[in-house]
């Protein structure tokens, strides 16, 4: 690093000697015996003396538990979703004695801007959705924990990182429409740049491109009934053209489909089988029940703040992607009639 710049960090350290930030961590806290080798503790060791590291000491207060608050930083509380995942982190934080300060982005959708300018008080870690990644730009440099949700785990900003298993997911839409025989596709997808709609485009690529005579459309649609109801109608519009099947990439997506397929006088799932991603209560309310994918919010929030209180404790967080459920309801059939 060079003179002058910006002082190293434990981000730096992990990275120069190619280790998780959590390795880091345990090491320089010398709680590494039985966790990590002796070879990895001396390179951990060796990384920091090269590169000056200091650990910063408002910071190590702060994770002795001086605060006991924790900052959640999503994109949105425009749906449940994100109301879950926060209402899973207050309850395993209270159990711990912590609380859970939330910052939403105030324009309602994408990233929030630098919490830190409004959220004054200190806290002891942060836990940030990959969609609200530009507001943890005012934490670069800072020593606080942090643990990333829904962020691809090869380049992470995150101590940790905790995830559903959204690719699993997206492969059962593709397995329940394949095996109803669909073979023409539109993927509705939300134009987000989210390492979390990458993996769900790509996943539904890849297995209905392993069977012969599929095609898969793309067009991407803002998260909104209104903007998925504008994008849907005109993929929808040529007859000699027209898909079988709607792969959406949110519920609210969903409903915009079912919106333009009325006004196209298409009937779901009759001429058009329609899924989801998220099992909203949304889901339940539209007529047909719309089938899509079940993911558990709340036990989101749950592994996320336990990630954080193990890496604050010093400990490796728990391992393994968050498993998902294909809900199938009336909203899809085979292509041509129930």
């Amino acid at each position: 690093m060079a003179r002058g710049s910006t002082r190293p960090t434990s981000r730096d350290v992990a990275q120069a000697a190619g280790v998780s930030q959590a390795a880091v961590s345990l090491v320089l806290g010398d709680k590494w015996r039985g966790r990590v080798s002796e070879t990895t503790a001396e390179r951990v060791r060796q990384a920091a003396r090269e590169l000056g590291y200091r650990p910063n000491l408002a910071a190590r207060h702060l994770r002795l538990g001086r605060t006991r608050t924790v900052l959640l930083v999503v994109p949105a509380l425009t749906t449940e979703f994100f109301a879950g995942v926060y209402t899973g982190a207050a309850r395993v934080a209270a159990e711990h004695g912590f609380g859970v300060v939330l910052y939403p982005s105030p324009e309602g959708v994408g990233p929030a801007r630098d919490p830190f300018a409004s959220a004054q008080a200190a806290v002891d870690g942060v836990i940030a959705s990959s969609m609200a990644a530009d507001a943890l730009t005012a934490i670069s440099g800072d020593q606080l924990p942090l643990v990333m949700l829904d962020s691809d785990p090869a380049g992470s900003l995150g101590a940790a990182t905790v995830n559903l298993d959204i690719a699993d997911g997206v492969r059962q839409i593709a397995d329940h429409l394949l095996g109803l025989g669909h073979r023409r596709f539109l993927h509705l997808a939300a134009d987000i740049p989210s390492w979390t709609f990458r993996v769900r485009a790509r996943e539904l690529a890849a297995r209905l491109g392993a069977t012969p005579g599929t095609t898969v459309r793309t067009a991407p649609a803002p998260i909104s009934i209104d903007g998925a109801l504008t994008a849907a109608e005109a993929a929808l519009n040529n007859p000699d053209a027209r898909p079988t099947a709607v792969v959406c990439d949110d519920d609210k997506l969903a409903a915009g489909v079912y919106k333009a397929a009325r006004r196209l006088g298409l009937r779901v799932p009759d001429d058009l089988s329609v899924t989801g991603l998220d099992d909203l209560a949304l889901a339940g309310a539209l007529d047909p029940e719309l089938t899509t994918v079940r993911l558990d919010a709340e036990l989101f929030g749950e592994r996320g703040m336990n990630a954080l209180l193990a890496v604050l404790d010093g400990r490796a967080p728990q391992e393994g992607d968050i498993p998902v459920q294909l809900v199938v309801r009336g909203s899809t059939a085979p292509p041509g009639g129930p």
